[in-house]
């Protein structure tokens, strides 16, 4: 009896502990403009990509999602996207529904490739945060590390196993 409450306590031990490790990995797919989708803005409104951009936290790893018809999107370097010069993207897309997955932190800036949408302020900047850039400024200040990363969960995980198999 004692042994296999043994066993059921390390099991959900392990449960528990492998749990926050699924959770630090995960990854968010945003959509740009919401319901509306990438489109010209209206007049009076023609900064609402940076605005809203300016309230969503993009993390490596996460994806924006633009929906469009009739017009394209390209990611261009910052002296392109303040003159709305498309001649020289990085990436370009026009299907539709293009995803693309922010691969790394920095700066990226995104203008419509159709003839004067950008000027019309159809362009944003996103801003991918470092790693560290996550942490409130109390959690940066107490000395906080963040999560345990996943090799030391994979390390706890054998030590516990190891410890599990000698009890059992």
């Amino acid at each position: 009896m004692a042994s296999s409450f043994t066993s059921l306590l390390l099991v959900l031990l392990l449960a528990i502990l492998s749990g926050p490790q699924c959770f630090c990995l995960a990854s968010q797919e945003f959509q740009v403009g919401g319901s509306k989708g990438w489109v010209v803005p209206p007049a009076n409104d023609t900064n609402i990509y940076n605005e809203w951009a300016s309230h969503n936290r993009f993390h490596i790893g996460d994806s924006i999602q633009f929906k469009y018809k009739k017009d394209s999107v390209m990611e261009v370097g910052e002296v392109d996207y303040k003159n709305c010069n498309a001649t020289h993207p990085t990436f370009f897309s026009n299907n539709g529904n293009t995803v693309l997955r922010l691969d790394h932190s920095g700066t990226y800036y995104f203008i419509s490739g159709a003839s004067g949408h950008c000027q019309k302020g159809q362009k944003m900047i996103v801003r991918v945060m470092v790693p560290d850039e996550s942490l409130p400024q109390h959690a940066k200040s107490s000395g906080y590390h963040g999560p345990i990363g996943v090799s030391e969960m994979l390390f706890l995980q054998f030590v516990l196993t190891c410890f599990a198999s000698y009890v059992i």
